[in-house]
């Protein structure tokens, strides 16, 4: 940590309103959280009422009222703040670690008008992957922003008009769940499993304005199966839930690829819902694809988890727990062989 320096109260504060915050997580206990962003940046902060005030000179104001949008945005969306997250926020508004960029870090704007941005260095891998290139695969845990922040690339092109339409593709597989005979028409059935797509959507389109794009046809939300025999061109294509597609889908669906247009496929390998998990068409991907140019494979971990900090400890616990499990079946198959 650094010396703080004596600020001059000179000119007026940048401020940021915390309305709506439990500000007992915002500062930390005893307002810990606030001392330790003054020992990083030299700036004086002052929360009155529903409001923090900066000063400083130069960039630093700037930079700490960035780092309180952050954290706000975060508490917000549900998750909580930690010395670590805290210190981790803290790099990344600095810009210490952090490679070059060809994009502005604030990716879109949400209907609350805050900023979507990648929240980890593995998410601004994964940002830096998908302008970089024509198909992006990206494969991490539940909770690491791997469909949210595709979603947000995916608006931001519509709408500086790089391409003409969103197509965002799941497949209609059942996670360990026999969901039976849905009723109503074709839309009605495969909505439930696409639902996570239209609430990425919500989150950064006005309701209405989804809704009519959906029924002119900008923003097409469909099961992968019906994307055999089209060509898709000028648009931003995203398959997620892709360690469910099998091999010949996937393949059907990478074949879509049009001109000017770029594709995202989203996974969790460690969640196949197919009955033989070994035909993933994501797992195959990534030993048939590997080192061809115009395509990138990033890796999210648990260190990118933007959920609840439980969820990271959940995704340690599984992977130690599968981890065992499978040294034992090792061993027994080891065992038997060594008995015929």
């Amino acid at each position: 940590m650094t010396k703080q320096k004596k600020i001059r109260f000179s000119g007026k504060p940048l401020k940021v309103s915390t309305l709506g915050i439990d500000q007992r997580m915002l500062f930390g206990q005893g307002g810990a959280y606030v001392r330790e962003i003054e020992l990083e940046f030299p700036v004086k902060i002052i929360t009155r009422g529903d409001e923090i005030q900066i000063y400083g000179e130069g960039e630093y104001p700037r930079m700490v009222k960035e780092l309180f949008e952050d954290i706000i945005q975060h508490l917000a969306s549900g998750g909580m703040i930690t010395e670590q997250t805290l210190q981790y926020a803290i790099r990344m508004v600095k810009g210490d670690d952090a490679s070059s960029s060809q994009y502005d870090d604030r990716v879109l704007l949400n209907n609350r008008r805050v900023a979507i941005k990648p929240r980890s260095e593995g998410q601004k891998r994964y940002i830096d992957a998908i302008y970089s290139n024509d198909l992006v695969f990206s494969i991490g845990p539940a909770g690491t922003g791997k469909t949210y922040l595709a979603v947000a690339c995916a608006v931001r092109f519509l709408k500086e008009r790089r391409i003409d339409r969103i197509i965002l593709v799941r497949p209609a597989v059942e996670a360990d769940e026999k969901l039976g005979f849905l009723p109503g028409d074709m839309k009605e059935k495969v909505d439930p499993y696409l639902r996570p797509l239209y609430d990425a959507l919500y989150d950064m389109i006005p309701h209405g304005q989804v809704e009519r794009y959906i029924e002119s046809g900008v923003i097409e939300i469909a099961p992968l199966a019906f994307m055999r025999g089209r060509t898709l061109n000028n648009s931003f294509i995203i398959l997620d839930e892709a360690q469910n597609s099998t091999v010949r889908q996937m393949k059907m669906f990478l074949t879509r690829l049009g001109i000017n247009s770029k594709t995202v496929v989203t996974g969790d390998i460690t969640q196949i819902d197919l009955e033989e998990k070994s035909m993933s068409g994501l797992i195959s991907a990534q030993k048939i694809l590997q080192g061809i140019p115009g395509i990138e494979f990033t890796y999210l971990s648990e260190k990118d988890v933007v959920r609840h900090p439980l969820v990271q400890e959940i995704i340690v616990a599984y992977d130690r727990w599968e981890n065992r499990l499978e040294r034992t079946d090792n061993s027994a198959e080891e065992n038997e062989n060594g008995n015929d």
